[in-house]
């Protein structure tokens, strides 16, 4: 277990906004009365960044957000169960390059969906309880991670049914996963988090040949030598209670309890799985306290946005240091807690997913231009660091 670093306070953002970017309410859908714990950008093909994808219920639904502000719905899934409860939902991709969504809920399967032919393409089957999170390996996004109740993680490739790495065992989480990540530069490694209050870093570079076997493998995909992974690299402890969100943010990571932190796992070397923690800034939620309310960001790492219990929209700036509060997003309306946010790739469009059911579009005034880089994190913090030299985690 990590320690947290002793030294110079963190930096908290304030709760006045500097309004340095606005946006108004655009659009509401209303898909019905059951709540809505997943929505998600395409982030992985640039022919569908406008593409969007809805989860709850035992419905997926698939939308175009087009450029005056309204909503074409493209395709909508219902699950032949109709006691299925989706919870998340991931766009990724087959290897000839055909879209998929990967949706998994309440009964622990998860739902392969060709787009392109608005059929299931595969049903993986292996969690013994709900799933929380799926996210998409974006280097190879044949990849998904799952996140469970049953206290374990598997690596999937959906485009051969076949389950090639499970993480869970001695040095495992010892209650649910909520949230999971891949690195955005190392192939090999994600982070984890769940209702025992600790982050994990996980390396799968000893067993890349498993991955690269499930690419390549004609047997039954039940046959395939599937690997146990007990030890993380490295777990932190960086809250004191449930963590429910966490990304990467170049070698830093960004958590979410009752409020989120940006901090810096420094590993010991010769040492895995110790280390200590670096937290560097915070950026207070008011009425955020129940669990399942996710944060995401656009695919620069310029913003965050969250919703809270009241309905509103908690836009930061991930650039500032100490953090500032860009705006927060306010309707007469929107009164229900908001499970998930789900930001454009340039920051211009958010969209957040609501407890009763509604959809809610907002769009920028002054729309920025969108520009492809690599994300880091904010230049300044470098001057906050406690600790000379690079992570260890390269």
């Amino acid at each position: 277990m990590s320690k947290i670093t002793l030294g110079n306070e963190s930096l908290v953002g304030s709760l006045t906004p500097s309004n340095k970017k606005s946006y108004k309410l655009t659009n509401k859908i209303q898909e019905g009365k059951t709540p809505l714990y997943s929505v998600a950008f395409n982030f992985i093909d640039a022919r569908y960044f406008t593409c969007f994808v809805s989860a709850g219920g035992n419905g997926i639904n698939l939308y175009n957000c087009l450029e005056d502000g309204s909503i074409s719905l493209l395709y909508a899934f219902a699950d032949e169960d109709k006691e299925e409860e989706f919870n998340t939902a991931s766009w990724a991709c087959g290897v000839e390059g055909n879209p998929f969504v990967v949706a998994g809920g309440e009964k622990g399967i998860i739902r392969v969906i060709d787009v392109n032919n608005e059929k299931i393409h595969k049903s993986l089957v292996g969690h013994g309880d709900l799933v929380n999170e799926i996210r998409t390996q974006p280097l190879k996004p044949q990849l998904v991670l799952s996140a469970s109740k049953d206290e374990s993680v598997r690596l999937w490739n959906v485009e051969t049914g076949i389950c090639i790495l499970i993480f869970a065992g001695t040095g495992g989480h010892r209650n649910e996963v909520i949230s999971v990540d891949f690195h955005p530069s190392d192939k090999h490694r994600f982070v984890s988090c769940g209702m025992d209050t600790t982050i994990k870093i996980w390396s799968m570079k000893e067993f890349w040949t498993y991955v690269e076997k499930s690419f390549t493998w004609k047997d039954d995909p039940s046959k395939f030598p599937t690997k146990f992974v007990e030890l993380p690299v490295f777990t932190a402890s960086v809250h004191t209670d449930f963590v429910d969100c966490n990304r990467w943010v170049g070698d830093f990571i960004l958590s979410k309890s009752d409020e989120i932190l940006l901090w810096e796992p420094i590993l010991k070397e010769n040492s895995p799985g110790e280390g200590t923690s670096d937290v560097l800034l915070r950026y207070p939620i008011p009425n955020c306290n129940l669990w399942f309310i996710k944060f995401s960001c656009d695919l620069s790492l310029n913003y965050l946005s969250i919703g809270n219990e009241e309905g509103k929209i908690y836009v930061w700036d991930l650039k500032s240091c100490p953090p500032v509060l860009v705006t927060v997003l306010s309707h007469n309306q929107s009164k229900s807690v908001i499970r998930q946010t789900a930001m454009s790739t340039d920051g211009n469009t958010i969209l957040a997913a609501s407890e009763d059911g509604t959809i809610w579009r907002w769009d920028a005034i002054n729309k920025e231009q969108a520009v492809t880089v690599e994300a880091q994190p904010p230049p300044i913090l470098h001057q906050y660091r406690r600790r000379e030299g690079k992570s260890q985690l390269k």
